[in-house]
């Protein structure tokens, strides 16, 4: 029997897929990739001899057969997922497939696109003496999202955010932030395909997320950072002189 590999290919750029995931998809006799998120480039080394397959339009019980296709007969098979598949990535329903038929299965962790967003503006989710808490998450839109996890009630929070699969109503995501308590001037950076050659990165306010979507034309492939500690300028204890830690003994004044 063989195995499956679920592997984040991070959000676009072929050098952010980690070595691990790298190498399966050179191993695999069936590499099986998103192809309307992972670009071709991503699977650019994989064998010769491999069965290659977009599963842009194929149902669960599609990919499901080919992966057991694959597996049964031995094989590596390299399931290819953007980001990181722990993020919306409909793993659990795949594996439990896989679980039936006794078929071995591994996640491989990958960059997601939240912290890739941040990485290309030079962003901080939390800052000392600010904001420790990070918040994923999504607007309801054809997918339903539970009444307790609406933005209004996530915002109360007034912690960083970062919103995925929401580019479709930025009006909503502004009006709903604003009702939850966030400050009008919260800093947003809006992440438009971020990792592919079109890359952008808007800086805005909370105030004017909307109209900055709507000017560049951010309608799909769209993160929102919700940064409320940016223009913080507090400094961490951990490289502070006096602040004493396991491996350093802090200096008395």
């Amino acid at each position: 029997m063989g195995k499956v590999y679920f592997i984040g290919a991070g959000p676009g750029d072929p050098e952010l897929i980690t070595v691990k995931g790298q190498r399966i998809i050179r191993e695999a006799g069936l590499v099986l990739y998103a192809g309307s998120l992972v670009p071709k480039a991503v699977i650019a080394e994989a064998s010769p001899n491999a069965r290659i397959e977009n599963s842009a339009s194929m149902s669960l019980e599609e990919t499901n057969s080919l992966m057991t296709e694959h597996a049964e007969k031995g094989e590596v098979v390299a399931r290819v997922h953007t980001g990181d598949p722990s993020m919306y990535g409909a793993v659990q329903e795949q594996a439990r497939l896989l679980k039936e038929r006794s078929i071995e299965y591994e996640v491989i962790p990958g960059v997601t696109s939240a912290c890739a967003a941040a990485a290309a503006s030079s962003a901080s989710f939390t800052v000392p003496g600010g904001t420790q808490t990070l918040i994923l998450t999504r607007m309801e839109g054809r997918t339903p999202v539970p009444p307790s996890e609406s933005l209004e009630k996530l915002a109360a929070h007034g912690s960083a955010m970062a919103i995925y699969l929401s580019a479709g109503n930025p009006s909503r995501i502004q009006k709903e932030l604003l009702a939850g308590g966030m400050d009008a001037d919260t800093s947003v950076i809006i992440g438009y395909r971020i990792g592919w050659p079109e890359e952008k990165s808007v800086e805005t306010t909370l105030d004017k997320l909307a109209v900055t979507a709507e000017e560049n034309e951010f309608k799909r492939q769209t993160i929102f950072l919700i940064l409320p500690g940016k223009n913080s300028d507090s400094e961490s204890l951990l490289y502070d002189s006096e602040f004493s830690h396991m491996f350093r003994k802090g200096e008395d004044k």
